[in-house]
């Protein structure tokens, strides 16, 4: 505060303003006063450090008379001192007066301190002031409202603006709320979100985690197939065999005598190394399959115009190759033209089984011979409960995945083709992305059984494992049976798989190659993206298994015993495929199993509590 009145009239019993507070001077020295409050109490205090009010002192209040503030108009934007602003507004200089003229400018709608003078504010700024306080005032009392609302757990349309501001803290959208602060909830994603479920601003329905984790939405972008020379393969018969109703196909198998093909839908023409589909491509890594939805890693428009069977005939990228029970020979690789038979699994079961169809029973012993082969070169799958987890309209299902006939003969088969592609690309110095996996810690034993473990021994069987990576170099997949291991079946949905038919259609059609130091960096950015794929549709799917329980409060299923730790017993439930934790006095031995119902579901932290069923 910069104060300087006149020095003379600042003498013994003067009143000032000290703080906000009403003061007596009670003693004058060299560079203080001493100050007296109506407590009797006392301060010793600068001159700058108080506002001089009257060289009179008597007992004020601040309850204060009518002013004349009418009479403003004539010294808007004029500076004036205290005294003669107490002149005007009330007719007369007393302590009194000018205590209440000190606090109208104090409260700064029609004055405000410039130094130790008075400026008048002009009219319209007086407007804007008025209006400024009137919001701020509406803004405290719906601050309020809203604060009481939730303290009793609800909400009204009133208080959306402030629910906003915790959404976006529960979306990792925002660092901070200032209404959490003053509810004494935590500024955390975590916290934000149990507030907005336990309010029911938010429907267990909703999945928070692709915004939380900052996943990019699908755009729309039109695309154009260039034109390019193409193989007419029209005259095999192609099979693309996927679940009822899937209306985007990107794989098909035929064969030719001994030669089996794998055609494959040619995104690699629309999506060119560099472009800006790809770089669009490159920050997904993958699509997201969530269960509320697919969240694309190409725009919806690629997947229409690439899918196999969507038109009379469909581009590829077709591999050919023969396998004579050790080895892929005979390797070919060409774009083509191709006309597609789709099916469904359903049909291709019926078909195996009563062995209608020449073409796909050839197929199917071919592939027998190959798993055969890949067995018996160490391959080890763990046979896992998986299940799909789908919301529709805000209800959760959750189906068993199941096994088939057609479908390991798909999964063969395209087994086969990255295996094909592995060595063609490796034989011809292609700069890809090969799959490797590390050999696993199993026993002798093990191996022996591997094809007949029971539930808990494969469970317990999965820290043998070594995750798997992904390498410019040809190693091992010690997983799957293979010296080399080449995704290259769905370029679609996975941008490794579309890295490598954009290496492979450049080396058939002589055009430069991106470099392994160029592949490597792009292996180290796809990997981030695919981090957070893979961390989102992990959570998700146990976001909405808590939600299916949720809505199942009743629901009983079967546990298999999988691991013992101690009093702790950890069951698989195979028909939801989620792990529980149960305590035991005396525990069950392994795979032996139980009926279990859920207990409790504490749906912002994903977890679910079972119990045994007595």
């Amino acid at each position: 505060m910069d104060n300087k009145p006149d020095t003379n009239m600042i003498q013994k019993n003067s009143l000032i303003a000290y703080k906000g507070k009403p003061a007596r001077i009670t003693s004058i020295y060299a560079n203080k006063f001493e100050i007296e409050f109506s407590d009797s109490s006392t301060l010793k205090v600068r001159e700058k450090d108080f506002r001089f009010i009257h060289p009179e002192f008597t007992q004020v209040s601040n309850d204060c008379l009518h002013a004349d503030l009418s009479i403003l108009e004539e010294f808007q934007q004029e500076l004036l001192s205290l005294k003669e602003i107490t002149e005007w507004l009330f007719d007369e200089f007393t302590p009194q007066t000018s205590w209440c003229s000190y606090l109208l400018v104090e409260d700064g709608l029609y004055f405000y301190w410039q130094k130790n003078k008075v400026f008048v504010r002009p009219a319209q700024q007086v407007e804007s002031v008025r209006t400024r306080r009137y919001e701020e005032k509406l803004a405290t009392e719906s601050l309020a409202r809203c604060i009481d609302n939730l303290s009793k757990n609800i909400f009204d349309k009133q208080d959306e603006p402030y629910l906003k501001e915790i959404a976006r803290v529960a979306l990792n959208q925002s660092k901070g709320a200032k209404i959490l602060n003053r509810i004494g909830i935590e500024n955390s994603s975590e916290a934000a979100y149990k507030l907005l479920l336990k309010i029911k601003y938010f429907a267990p329905s909703f999945n928070p985690y692709p915004a939380r984790f900052g996943v990019l939405a699908d755009e729309q972008i039109n695309v154009e197939c260039p034109h390019v020379e193409r193989v007419d393969l029209t005259h095999l018969n192609s099979y693309a065999i996927d679940n009822e109703g899937s209306s985007d196909a990107d794989d098909a198998i035929s064969i030719e005598g001994n030669k089996l093909w794998v055609h494959v839908a040619d995104v690699a023409t629309i999506v060119a190394s560099g472009s800006d589909l790809d770089l669009y491509a490159q920050v997904r890594g993958a699509n997201f399959y969530l269960p509320e939805k697919i969240i694309h890693m190409l725009p919806v428009a690629v997947a229409k115009t690439c899918s196999l069977g969507a038109t009379d005939v469909s581009n590829a990228l077709s591999f050919s190759f023969e396998f004579d029970g050790k080895n892929i020979k005979n390797i070919e690789v060409m774009q083509s033209v191709i006309r597609v038979s789709n099916t469904t699994y359903e049909r291709v079961d019926e078909i195996l089984t009563k062995k209608s169809n020449q073409d796909l029973t050839q197929i199917h012993k071919i592939i027998l011979a190959h798993k055969k082969f890949r067995d018996s070169s160490g391959s080890v799958s763990l046979h896992m409960p998986h299940v799909d987890v789908r919301c529709i309209n805000g209800k959760v299902f959750i189906t068993p995945q199941v096994t088939s006939t057609s479908r390991d003969l798909v999964a063969e088969m395209m087994v086969m083709a990255g295996r094909a592609m592995a060595k063609f690309t490796s034989d011809n110095l292609i700069p890809v992305p090969y799959a490797l996996q590390d050999e696993g810690n199993f026993s002798a034993e093990f191996l022996e059984k591997k094809d007949s473990l029971t539930l808990g021994e494969s469970f317990l069987a999965l820290k043998n494992f070594k995750r798997s990576a992904t390498s410019v170099k040809a190693l091992p997949h010690y997983g799957l049976g293979l010296d080399a291991y080449l995704r290259v079946t769905s370029p679609m949905r996975r941008y490794y798989d579309l890295l490598a038919h954009q290496q492979i259609i450049n080396f058939i059609n002589d055009k430069p190659l991106l470099s392994i130091k160029q592949v490597k960096e792009i292996i180290g950015k796809v990997n981030i993206a695919l981090s957070d794929v893979h961390k989102v549709s992990r959570i998700s799917n146990e976001h909405f298994k808590c939600v299916f329980l949720m809505q199942h409060q009743k629901w009983t299923g079967t546990g298999t015993v999988v691991d013992i730790r101690g009093d702790k017993v950890l069951f698989m439930i195979p028909e939801i495929a989620m792990v529980t934790q149960i305590k035991f006095k005396k525990p069950p031995k392994l795979d032996e199993q139980m009926q279990l119902r859920i207990s409790r579901v504490n749906l912002a932290n994903r977890l679910a509590i079972f119990e045994v069923v007595k």
